[in-house]
């Protein structure tokens, strides 16, 4: 194998192939890229078993062939090299080596047989579909900060992707929880989406899926199985594996009676809840919101380290009412706002709180509130 490639083209698909690699893993080939020439483009595969990602790039291909080797290695090597540089890989699979040539530079690399690689079993997709990029990042977007860390509630762990019913008819749906706060993002359904199984897309798949979603114009295929879901642009195809587990019915903890409802902007209410939070204990980070007519104070009473409060000029026209949060989760609610106005809506101070931007039910957020 050998061929040209340009440091940008390269350093992209490697950069992609490096994150999907896991450092810790007993198994050496899983460590590697599995680059294969073919014509004239190069693909890069990497898997972590549960993640596979296949990057193709246009490069002048001297010989065909394929083979493996280290994809953080190959990164590092490819970062540090000059911009505008013009990459000359050579594998010699006799002598298990990779020549990486740009310049005066040359480095010769352990490589792996490419038979040894493990190569994501294909499946049959039950739904097939096409969303535009900016679409399927409001949705991962706006839901991934409520994935839980739990391992123990692994079936938290993604973002639960489904088809459900809204006012307006179907709509594709993404819903996040970790039994504090959840998030749940409506979207137009797709055509080709209405036959689709709900799937939880893994935490990590989210963050490698969000690398392909940064431009307005790109058009993502998505398909989808029971036990499988993959995401392909032109260029880049990623499958995943998704959490083999039941999500939980999440209508049930979206509270429907909550009357008491003060609007807000969105940025200034973010940047007060960070500013008295400063003095909160690590701990409990506990923030007071004491509500009065169109007046809402902001406080925290940390006895190891001080107290601070705050008052913001809201509109709230209902009865008195005293509640307590979790300060990192009023933060990240906040700012998933885009608009300008925040709607919280509460019952009492002990009930979960909704909160949606502006008169938008497409998104709706929901936290449960703390002791203070």
């Amino acid at each position: 194998m050998k061929f040209s490639i340009e440091r940008a083209a390269l350093l992209k698909a490697v950069n992609q192939a490096q994150s999907v690699v896991e450092r810790r893993n007993t198994i050496p080939i899983l460590a590697n890229v599995l680059i294969e020439a073919e014509g004239s483009e190069v693909s890069f595969r990497a898997t972590d078993l549960d993640i596979e990602v296949v990057d193709k790039v246009a490069a002048q291909v001297e010989r065909a062939g394929a083979t493996t080797v280290s994809a953080t290695l190959l990164h590092e090597i490819v970062r540090k090299l000059p911009d505008g540089a013009l990459i000359n890989l050579t594998a010699d699979t006799a002598a298990g080596r990779l020549t990486v040539e740009a310049g005066r530079s040359n480095f010769s690399l352990a490589t792996l047989p490419r038979e040894d690689f493990p190569v994501m079993a294909s499946s049959e997709y039950a739904s097939n579909f096409s969303a535009k990029a900016p679409v399927l990042r409001r949705l991962f977007d706006k839901s991934k900060f409520a994935i839980s860390t739990e391992e123990t509630r692994y079936y938290l762990n993604g973002v639960y992707m489904h088809v459900a019913d809204a006012d307006g008819g179907k709509v594709l749906r993404c819903v996040a929880t970790d039994g504090h706060r959840l998030a749940r993002i409506d979207a137009d359904l797709p055509a080709g989406a209405e036959e689709m199984p709900g799937v939880i897309v893994p935490r990590k798949t989210v963050g490698e899926l969000r690398k392909l979603l940064d431009d307005d114009e790109m058009v993502i295929a998505v398909s989808v199985s029971e036990t499988k879901v993959r995401f392909a642009t032109p260029e880049i195809t990623l499958t995943s594996k998704v959490i083999d587990g039941t999500f939980p019915d999440y209508t049930r903890v979206i509270p429907q009676g909550n009357t008491r409802k003060m609007e807000v902007d969105a940025s200034d209410f973010a940047q007060a809840v960070d500013r008295v939070a400063t003095v909160s204990s690590e701990r409990s980070r506990a923030v007071k919101l004491q509500l009065d007519e169109d007046r809402l104070i902001l406080s925290v009473n940390a006895p190891d380290s001080g107290a601070a409060e705050e008052e913001l000029v809201v509109a709230y026209a209902d009865d008195r009412l005293e509640i307590g949060f979790n300060a990192k989760y009023l933060l990240e609610i906040a700012s998933q706002v885009d608009r300008e106005n925040a709607v919280f809506l509460f019952n009492s101070s002990g009930d979960p709180t909704l909160m949606r931007e502006g008169n938008d039910q497409s998104a709706v957020y929901v936290v449960m509130p703390m002791r203070v």
